[in-house]
């Protein structure tokens, strides 16, 4: 993971503004950075997006390509993750420095993108024979804290954006099947993500905890708390992260602030004004924070969110059906 030096005394000054709700950026513990998502980035990929969360910048690619299915699954095609830490991002990650803290975001991905948030059965061509596999290529361009939560809407977001040419098998007099790949860009098979969690990291700094933690604030923190959740609010994951421990009270109190996040409009509902249309690709700019004036401690109402004309996508993107 990438880390940065910290004095003992700035490491006091930010432990005792998370004890007022009050961080050094001027956010409140329950408080995200400005999100950008952006798909269709790459053009020789079935699907790609971007994100960039404060000073972390994400890069997913997602490439489909015919398979065999796995002998105990023999009806669903897979997903197969590989994170790439590039060495631009910190120079800890130069030689070998990022494989450890890739293979740790593969795991994660393997844990929660499983049939329950994906409807593998649809990337199945003819069941024991042929199946689709996406690669999911992610590429880390920037780290500036908060690495799970970027990549989770990041892989999400180029998931949503993915699309798989129809096929058709045909089989002749003597039984053998061909496969026939449509031509028309347009028809095309879109994945369903309205089951696909989001990954929310709950750092602990000292006797609180914050979320969307940077850089500095996690070189403060032992411990932190990764929990997936649907948009429907469902906990389908939890892992703990980080040398230190954190006892059952604190983890209660970190899930209760989630729950209250999930239906305070904190996190997942992000674009309450946002209309449910597709138009593809999407670039969408977002901030809790307001953009003129002092922040309302008082309000708990969202923000103003600045977009593209395409804005609109990403209520499908992250709350389809919503």
């Amino acid at each position: 993971m990438a880390s940065v030096a910290l004095s003992e005394a700035e490491k006091v000054y930010i432990v005792h503004g998370v004890q007022e709700d009050l961080r050094v950026d001027g956010r409140g513990c329950e408080d995200y950075r400005c999100v950008e998502v952006e798909t269709d980035v790459v053009s020789n990929t079935s699907g790609s997006a971007r994100v960039k969360l404060g000073h972390t910048d994400i890069l997913v690619g997602v490439k489909a390509e015919m398979g065999t299915p796995k002998l105990e699954k023999p009806n669903e095609g897979y997903l197969e993750f590989f994170v790439d830490c590039s060495a631009s991002a910190t120079p800890e990650f130069e030689g070998r420095g990022g494989d450890d803290l890739g293979m740790e975001i593969a795991n994660t991905l393997y844990r929660i993108f499983n049939k329950s948030s994906i409807d593998l059965k649809s990337l199945c061509i003819s069941p024991r024979e042929h199946c689709w596999v996406l690669y999911v290529d992610v590429l880390l361009l920037e780290c500036g804290g908060n690495l799970f939560d970027a990549i989770s809407i990041a892989v999400k977001a180029a998931l949503f954006n993915t699309r798989i040419p129809r096929v058709r098998v045909l089989e002749d007099e003597e039984g053998s099947k061909d496969i026939e790949l449509s031509d028309d860009p347009y028809d095309c098979i879109q994945l369903s993500v309205e089951n696909v969690p989001c990954i929310v990291t709950l750092c602990k700094i000292g006797y609180r905890h914050v979320v969307d933690a940077t850089l500095q604030e996690e070189a403060c923190s032992l411990a932190s708390l990764l929990v997936s959740v649907t948009s429907k609010g469902v906990v389908t994951c939890m892992r703990k992260v980080g040398k230190g421990s954190l006892d059952p009270e604190s983890i209660f109190e970190m899930l209760e602030h989630l729950c209250m996040a999930v239906t305070s409009k904190t996190l997942f509902r992000l674009a309450s004004a946002w209309a449910r249309c597709c138009m593809p690709p999407c670039r969408v700019f977002y901030t809790r924070r307001r953009a003129w004036g002092p922040r309302d401690r008082k309000s708990d109402s969202w923000a103003d969110v600045h977009s593209s004309l395409q804005l609109p996508n990403l209520c499908l993107l992250l709350f389809p059906g919503s």
